[in-house]
C-alpha cells in the first residue's frame, strides 16, 4: 500500500525560511509528486498539456476575488498553487529546473528590482530596471507574452515605452489624445455613414482603425490614471449588469416586456435604478 506524502519538519529558528510559513510548498510539491507515481492521469501529463489547466484556475482565482468570497478564493488559490507545484515537479523530472532555483530566480530578480531594499543602489523605475535586464539588441516592446488579450497588451506596451521615456507627463495629455481620437472617430462614421439613422453597412477598414486608436488612447489614460484596464473594465461590466439584472427586475415588477417597451421606458427604470444605489451610498 502507497503512503501519501507526510508534512515535511518545520524550518529550525533562525533559518532563512523561519519566517514564512513551514514547509507550504515542500507539501505541495509532495503531493504532486505522489500523484505522479500512483496516479495515471497525472502520471502522463506533460508542462503543455496542463497549460489550459493552468490558465482556467487563474481564472477561477480571479473569479473568487472578484466575487469577495474568501471561502472560495482559499480553494481557488490551493487549485493554482497545486497547478505551479505540477509545473516544477516536471521541470525537477527533465533536470531543468527544481524548486530552489525557481525560488532563487525569484528572489534575485526582486533584489536586482528593488535595490534601494537591497542595499544595491537608489530606487529606480520599474521598467527601466527591466529594459536594462533585457539589454541590447532587444527592442523595447520585445518578450512580451503572446497569450496577453488586448487591453493588458496595450498596458503593457505602453509601460514599456515609459520605461524609455516615451510617455504623456500626466493623464491630461493622453486626455486631449482621447478627445482627438473621439473627433477622428467621429469623422471616419460620417464619412461612411452620413446619414446615422440608416442600417450601418458591413465594417468599414478605416472606422475600425480609428475606433482601434480610441482605445489604445483611452488604456493609455485609464494607465496615467493609476489604473489598469482590465481591472476598470471588468468593474464596469459587473456594475453594468447588477444595473441590468434590478432593471429587469424593476420591469417585471411593473409589467413592462423588455423588447416591447421604447428605450425612454427603459431608460426611466435605468435612471431610478442608479438613483436609488446613491441614496444607499
Amino acid at each position: 500500500m502507497t503512503t501519501p506524502p507526510s508534512d515535511p519538519p518545520a524550518p529550525a529558528p533562525g533559518s532563512d525560511h523561519a519566517t514564512t510559513a513551514p514547509g507550504q510548498l515542500d507539501r505541495a510539491l509532495a503531493l504532486v509528486r505522489f500523484l505522479r507515481a500512483n496516479c495515471p492521469w497525472d502520471a502522463r501529463q506533460t508542462p503543455e498539456s496542463l497549460v489550459p489547466h493552468l490558465i482556467e484556475e487563474a481564472h477561477e482565482v480571479v473569479d473568487a476575488i472578484h466575487a469577495g468570497d474568501a471561502g472560495a478564493l482559499e480553494g481557488e488559490l490551493g487549485d493554482l498553487l497545486l497547478n505551479l507545484a505540477f509545473q516544477i515537479v516536471l521541470g525537477e523530472e527533465t533536470g531543468r529546473f527544481d524548486a530552489d532555483s525557481v525560488t532563487r530566480e525569484i528572489e534575485e530578480k526582486m533584489a536586482r528590482r528593488h535595490p534601494h531594499l537591497y542595499g544595491r543602489g537608489d530606487k529606480e523605475d520599474w521598467e527601466r530596471l527591466k529594459a536594462r535586464e533585457r539589454g541590447e539588441p532587444h527592442g523595447v516592446l520585445d518578450g512580451l507574452a503572446s497569450g496577453l488579450d488586448p487591453l493588458s497588451r496595450a498596458h503593457r506596451m505602453q509601460d514599456r515605452v515609459a520605461g524609455v521615456g516615451f510617455d504623456w507627463a500626466d493623464y491630461r495629455g493622453a486626455w486631449d489624445k482621447v478627445a482627438e481620437e473621439l473627433d477622428e472617430v467621429r469623422d471616419a462614421l460620417e464619412n461612411v455613414n452620413p446619414d446615422p439613422s440608416a442600417a450601418s453597412a458591413e465594417p468599414d477598414a478605416a472606422v475600425e482603425e480609428e475606433l482601434g486608436d480610441l482605445l489604445f488612447a483611452a488604456v493609455n489614460l485609464v494607465r496615467l490614471a493609476g489604473s489598469h484596464p482590465v481591472g476598470a473594465l471588468e468593474r464596469a461590466n459587473r456594475k453594468f449588469r447588477r444595473r441590468f439584472e434590478s432593471l429587469e427586475a424593476l420591469a417585471a415588477a411593473r409589467g413592462v416586456t423588455l423588447g416591447d417597451a421604447s428605450l425612454e421606458e427603459l431608460d426611466t427604470l435605468w435612471d431610478e435604478i442608479k438613483a436609488g444605489e446613491v441614496l444607499q451610498q
